[in-house]
Parts: structure tokens; sequence; C-alpha cells
């Protein structure tokens, strides 16, 4: 399941990169900031706030993509280039995608 969700070569490479410490520091904060960014966004559907969306769902995209959780940059990345105009947003599939990925990224540090 890890897979699919997580490349688990590009978080090797980030733990090769920064050492496996750092990476575990950037990765909690990452895994504690993500709640408040999945907040924000909703918070911008709420108020039909089109660049706050856009703005979150690309801080969503880009710290997942450093990781190496592309299905959670792919669904961010959907998001950002859709207006809230164009469709209703695909919140609760960010929320179970966001879910996911937390479980899978907490299994890789363990490992």
């Amino acid at each position: 399941m890890t897979e699919d969700i997580v490349d688990t070569e590009v978080f090797a490479e980030l733990c090769e990169a920064m050492g496996d410490d750092f990476a575990a520091e950037l990765l909690d904060t990452f895994l504690s900031e993500a709640p408040k960014m999945l907040a924000a966004l909703k918070t911008a559907v709420a108020e039909d706030d089109a660049d706050g969306y856009r703005r979150a769902a690309h801080s969503i995209k880009s710290n997942a993509e450093i990781f190496g959780a592309t299905a959670l940059a792919g669904l961010s990345r959907q998001m950002e280039l859709t207006s809230l105009a164009d469709a209703p947003p695909p919140v609760a599939d960010l929320d179970t995608m966001w879910s996911d990925t937390e479980t899978a990224l907490k299994a890789l540090c363990d490992e």
C-alpha cells in the first residue's frame, strides 16, 4: 500500500541527502503543518476564496512532493489547477488521501 501513496525512492533519497535525523525532523514538521494547510484549503472553499484555495493546494502539493507523497501531490496539483467555479473541490478525497499518506509516511519512519 505504501508504494501506491509514497514513492519510497524519493523518500530514501531525501533521507540520504539530508541525513535520517534531519529528514525525520522535516517529516515531523510536515505531519504537524499539513492539517493546518488542509484547514486553510477548507476555509478558502467555504469563503469562496479562489486565491487562498490555490495557495493552500500549492502548499500541500509542494510539501508532499518533497517526501515523495506522489498521490497527495497529484491530487493537490489537480486542485491547484482547477478553479473553485469549475467543479466542487474534492476536499473529502483530499482528507482521505492525507490520512493514507500520513499513515504511509509514519510507517516508512518506523522501518
